[in-house]
């Protein structure tokens, strides 16, 4: 951490930014940031001595009518029908094809920014979970039985979304194959999840074994913004995190999310670029051939990556055992999970908050064209990116703030279950000290990886 601090850098970002000249040093941004960590800490020390998110109350706005989740659900459908035909009928060019830029910057980024600020509206759009629903009153209209067998395993847990949100990673970081090949993964992975829902229930495998219904879930449970029995709700921010069921994989789920980010900022840096090729040459010394010992270079840092986010956050729980109460490691871990989830989100902000800004445009010219056979079916195909829409230095800030707000978020997370856990507000302050190392070395981590960004 103290190294990343000191890591005389120049500010970069992820995709098509490049580097700006700042106002000040970079490193004095790392300095501020943490010191603004510390000083946190000391206030929720100091004047939070007692829970308070059981005190907060939801103001109902209005009922959201009943024809809202269909249509919502329709076009999810069609999105997918039109991501999955895009990709496989469409050019190979997959700049010129709407398939890998929708998936991989409107739904991987754009869905993360929405259900901060909205709920979870990935619920309402799910195209699986729609058709899933569909079929089943249409089924029910028939007279047919329900296809459903067997209850969930609880032991499963939320082991198969990790298991989704992983492979994905894989598939952006690792094998990025041409748009047809994204747009057959899509539709396999489409049916996959029907037969799934088919086994053990549409709601049941979307809160659990869908990865894409978990992890939008994490973060619309930050939003202030939330649905309860058809009423959309009002509430304080970072509620409904405190709310996340304590279920088997829901730190691994975090974990994955936060290493993903992670691998994607480390391998554009310069200690990537010089330790990635003799990696490949490793494996190609083991027999692999190129293009497999480049793969298998990357999955071996991609799984590191997991690993020391998740080794990181063990040694935070190791040392909250510490300070007493008997409580055991998994315990620990899961209660304190969900102070994991505004740091997801904001790696996820950091790192991907310039490809929004200017890839995300081309959703302006690809809605006309998204095979990119020529066609200007809304008259946009003659867009073009606006690259002077922000500024390198307010791409910087953003950055910066998304960090220290998301560790700052994190640590009022923990420090109220602190409180509900350890029955002293002494013994509690002293179990977020190791929360505080976590924090700041995430902090360090986070700058460190935007600032690293080799051009």
């Amino acid at each position: 951490a103290a190294a990343a601090l000191a890591w005389p850098a120049g500010a970069g970002a992820h995709g098509l930014v490049g580097r700006a000249d700042l106002p000040i040093p970079s490193w004095l941004f790392a300095y501020a940031a943490c010191i603004v960590l510390v000083v946190s800490f000391a206030a929720l020390a100091t004047l939070w001595k007692e829970p308070r998110f059981d005190r907060a109350r939801e103001r109902p706005l209005f009922r959201v009518p009943r024809w809202v989740d269909p249509l919502c659900g329709a076009i999810g459908i069609a999105l997918f029908a039109l991501i999955v035909y895009s990709g496989i009928a469409g050019t190979d060019n997959a700049s010129q094809n709407l398939a890998p830029n929708f998936v991989y910057v409107h739904f991987w980024v754009g869905l993360v920014l929405a259900s901060v600020l909205l709920g979870d509206v990935f619920r309402a759009f799910n195209p699986w979970r729609a058709a899933g629903r569909a079929i089943g009153w249409a089924a029910g209209r028939a007279g047919l039985e329900s296809p459903v067998r067997r209850p969930y395993p609880e032991r499963l847990g939320r082991w198969p979304a990790v298991a989704t949100l992983l492979g994905f990673g894989w598939l952006e970081l690792v094998y990025p194959e041409g748009p047809e090949t994204l747009g057959w993964l899509c539709l396999a992975f489409g049916l996959a999840q029907l037969a799934a829902m088919a086994a053990f229930g549409v709601d049941r495998w979307t809160e659990s074994g869908d990865g894409f219904s978990v992890y939008y879930n994490l973060f619309g449970r930050l939003a202030p913004l939330h649905r309860r029995d058809g009423v959309l709700q009002l509430r304080p921010p970072l509620i409904g995190a405190a709310g996340l069921p304590k279920v088997a994989g829901t730190v691994a789920l975090l974990c994955v999310a936060i290493g993903i980010t992670t691998f994607d900022g480390f391998s554009n840096g310069s200690v990537w670029g010089s330790l990635g090729p003799d990696l490949t040459d490793l494996f190609g010394d083991l027999g692999f051939g190129a293009k497999a010992a480049g793969e298998a270079a990357d999955t071996l840092g991609l799984a590191v990556a997991v690993l020391l986010v998740a080794g990181f956050y063990d040694l935070g729980i190791r040392g909250m055992q510490t300070v007493g109460g008997g409580h055991s490691r998994r315990e620990l871990a899961l209660e304190f999970a969900h102070s994991l989830v505004p740091i997801a989100f904001a790696y996820a902000i950091a790192h991907y908050f310039s490809l929004l800004v200017y890839q995300g445009q081309t959703i302006a010219y690809l809605i006309s064209d998204p095979l990119g056979n020529g066609s200007d079916i809304f008259g946009t195909a003659g867009a073009t990116i606006d690259y002077g829409v922000v500024s390198g230095k307010t791409i910087w800030y953003v950055q910066v703030a998304a960090l220290v707000i998301g560790h700052v978020s994190g640590l009022i997370l923990a420090h109220e279950r602190a409180l509900k856990v350890y029955t002293r507000v002494r013994t509690a302050t002293r179990s977020q000290y190791w929360m505080l190392v976590v924090m700041v070395g995430f902090t360090s981590l986070g700058l460190w990886l935007l600032s690293a960004v080799r051009q």
